[in-house]
């Protein structure tokens, strides 16, 4: 799958997150997320894996118990079943993938992305 970058197609989570799905295969599914200043990504867990790379902007991640204050260029591996949530500090542009892929964000599969 082939997905060329555009501003188009977010749809919105909750307030001041947006979500788009880039790809997807057979055991990952890639998202980039526009998250606003002061929006919160409230705490939860799943049974996928996530990777991230913070592309732009501050954010505060709680992992557990932990906290961790992500710049620009800054990446993280939660692995399933953990709790966490993440608090924006400045407008941001984070890119997570999933193994396997979450069956919820496959909606948010870009109309742009292109299968091969």
């Amino acid at each position: 799958m082939i997905n060329r970058h555009s501003d188009e197609n977010f749809h919105i989570v909750t307030e001041g997150v947006q979500i788009k799905t880039l790809v997807l295969g057979k055991a990952t599914l890639m998202t980039e997320f526009k998250l606003s200043k002061s929006a919160l990504v409230p705490r939860h867990s799943h049974p996928y894996e996530q990777t991230g790379y913070l592309a732009s902007g501050n954010i505060l991640l709680h992992i557990e118990e932990k906290k961790y204050e992500m710049k620009k260029g800054d990446s993280w591996c939660i692995q399933k079943n953990i709790s966490h949530q993440a608090e924006v500090l400045k407008d941001s542009i984070a890119l997570e993938i999933f193994s396997p892929p979450r069956e919820d964000y496959k909606k948010y599969l870009d109309t742009d992305s292109i299968t091969l």
